[in-house]
């Protein structure tokens, strides 16, 4: 974990909070480059060299909004598994409840970060640490499935897991940029195939048998 990030835990706080809240819509209506320390203090209410009292840098706050975001994942999975229920039932709910509650701003905020991503190593690897937890997180929730009977056994769960963090990050540009974005029936798409998945139905052990090239017509 990112010393930044450890700061943030160590000492919660409504500030905290306040401050992380402030640099969301921030980011979200100016976009992460343009955004200064100058207007996220403007925007939480507070002086500048005040707010450099609890994040030193965007980084820092970056790194702030990235444990909040993972703290919840995790309470939210260890929800998921305590519910004693059918994790597939469970899962796509979590899904139906993110993608359909979650706002716009928020998957635009994402987008902002990815962007900065691609020109700052420090976010790039606050991203990458982010990524490999969620998936940590779902190959802990796979094997929990598999061991109770409601995944195919001898699965690749991390390639599973791999592939179910693309599809979400799918849905994420989805929700920010498309004005028509149906979240029911988009999701319900991307678990139909996340149920092919756990049932054995795509093998990653060869390459498969598709026809990439244009059809051909049979001699008559």
């Amino acid at each position: 974990m990112l010393p930044q990030a450890q700061a943030v835990l160590d000492e919660p706080s409504a500030r905290h909070t306040a401050i992380l809240d402030a640099a969301e819509r921030s980011f979200t209506r100016a976009g992460f480059h343009r955004t200064t320390m100058q207007d996220v203090a403007r925007e939480a209410g507070m002086s500048t060299g005040n707010l450099y009292r609890y994040f030193p840098s965007k980084d820092a706050i970056v790194a702030g909004l990235c444990e909040r975001d993972r703290a919840g994942l995790f309470a939210e999975f260890a929800a998921m598994r305590g519910t004693g229920g059918s994790f597939m039932q469970a899962f796509r709910a979590l899904g139906e409840r993110h993608f359909d509650e979650l706002g716009r701003d928020k998957a635009k905020l994402c987008l902002e970060i990815w962007a900065e991503a691609t020109r700052n190593p420090a976010i790039a690897a606050m991203q990458t640490d982010f990524d490999r937890s969620f998936e940590d997180q779902l190959v802990s929730a796979f094997e929990a499935a598999r061991d109770a009977g409601e995944i195919a056994p001898g699965l690749d769960l991390r390639a599973i897991a791999s592939i179910v963090g693309k599809l979400g990050d799918g849905l994420f540009v989805r929700r920010a940029v498309a004005s028509d974005f149906d979240p029911r029936r988009e999701v319900a798409e991307v678990f139909a195939v996340i149920c092919a998945l756990m049932q054995g139905a795509v093998s990653f052990s060869s390459p498969p048998a598709c026809n990439a090239g244009p059809a051909t017509e049979t001699p008559s």
